[in-house]
């Protein structure tokens, strides 16, 4: 399956995007799938798929247990500008 970054799109564009992506319940990449799809693109199977194998633990970790997984993987976050010069 292919994949590709978008670059020289502005800030404001990315933030309706995703805006547009939570109203719809839908992640960022789901919802540029379905706009690609109004091109004639074709989505390869299980591109749009939705999944909710993690809904039963929603809602089940304590704040220090979400606290504690914020710190150890907010590393993750961080963007190394060199990469994507």
């Amino acid at each position: 399956m292919a994949s590709m970054s978008i670059r020289g799109l502005d800030d404001q564009a990315l933030i309706r995007l995703k805006m547009q992506a939570a109203q719809e319940g839908n992640s960022l990449n789901s919802l540029v799938l379905h706009l690609l799809e109004g091109t004639g693109a074709v989505i390869q199977p299980g591109g749009l798929q939705k999944f909710d194998d993690l809904d039963a633990l929603a809602g089940t970790w304590s704040d220090e247990e979400a606290q504690a997984f914020e710190r150890s993987t907010a590393a993750f976050a961080e963007v190394d500008a060199a990469l994507w010069k």
